[in-house]
């Protein structure tokens, strides 16, 4: 490690400061988002659990697709409301930034993994029923669930070791709210090119080939839809893919966007906006989109609801 990191230097996160007449506002919105979030995702966890009808491989996915919602919103927003409830920039220790940076990319891989096993998921349901029991056995789905965090785990530890062993000026300034990758990276004074080679990889690794199957296994559903003579089976296989499909393209989509798109030219306006959205907003659409186009996950709720109204 080089002597400037040795020092240990602080950084300054410029958050919305440049934008003050909208951090208050910008407070409580992002405030009863994040609320809200914990709320649809902990109802989500608490249904798949005590729900006999969502004891499923599809359900028990979700269940730990919304523990990492919980964890992903838990890692960014606390800290983003105490930034927004000041009108000046705050400072975030050497060993916060790279803590955040870690459990951002545990959790952001982790949730990429967990999407392409629903995907798959559903097409051994559809495309191969017979073999559903043995493909999607209690013991499939645990290694499954395991693979995905440490992925995870890999590709943080690998992108911390790389970014966070740069040398960094004495007072670098983040044009951002959360350490992400790119606005950190950026900030190095040497040793850029080993770092970019590895996000650039993570990039298709981990955003591109799970994408890539997963619009393959889709492939393969849409055709054995197209394959059914009955129009109402037809519906109802495509209602119980609907859900998961919206919540890919809202990740995928803000992903691709913010990792895959060229840099030179964004602003950073853009860039926290953008930030904003996959951090932010979409952990709380994922239990909406789950308990409102999905009839056994809402009925579940209404029985669960319904239930705690008759007890005495």
């Amino acid at each position: 490690m080089t002597e400037e990191n040795q020092t240990l230097p602080e950084f300054l996160l410029l958050g919305f400061s440049d934008l003050r007449a909208l951090q208050g506002p910008l407070f409580w919105v992002v405030l009863l988002v994040y609320l809200v979030t914990l709320l649809g995702n902990s109802v989500i966890i608490l249904l798949t659990q005590a729900s006999p009808a969502l004891h499923s491989p599809m359900y028990f996915f979700l269940r730990h697709l919304s523990v990492v919602e919980v964890l992903y919103t838990t890692d960014i927003v606390p800290r983003t409301l105490a930034d927004l409830a000041h009108p000046h920039p705050r400072a975030i220790s050497f060993q916060s930034c790279a803590t955040q940076m870690y459990v951002f990319i545990v959790l952001g891989i982790t949730e990429c993994c967990l999407l392409t096993a629903m995907a798959y998921d559903r097409y051994a349901a559809i495309c191969r029923p017979l073999h559903y029991s043995t493909l999607m056995s209690w013991q499939a789905c645990m290694a499954m669930v395991g693979v995905s965090w440490l992925m995870g785990i890999i590709t943080a530890t690998t992108h911390s070791s790389l970014i966070f062993t740069l040398p960094f000026p004495s007072h670098p300034i983040i044009p951002h709210f959360l350490c992400d990758i790119l606005p950190v990276l950026r900030l190095a004074s040497a040793g850029k090119h080993r770092s970019e080679i590895s996000v650039v990889t993570a990039t298709v690794v981990f955003i591109m080939v799970p994408f890539s199957l997963i619009v393959a296994s889709y492939a393969c559903i849409l055709g054995a839809i197209l394959a059914m003579a009955s129009t109402q089976s037809r519906r109802k296989v495509f209602s119980t893919c609907s859900s998961h499909l919206l919540v890919v393209f809202l990740f995928f989509g803000t992903a691709s966007i913010t990792y895959i798109r060229p840099q030179a030219g964004s602003s950073v306006t853009m860039n926290r906006i953008l930030s904003l959205f996959y951090t932010v907003i979409t952990p709380v659409l994922n239990p909406i989109i789950y308990t409102l186009r999905n009839k056994e996950v809402a009925g579940a709720l209404w029985h669960m609801v319904k239930r705690q109204v008759s007890s005495p």
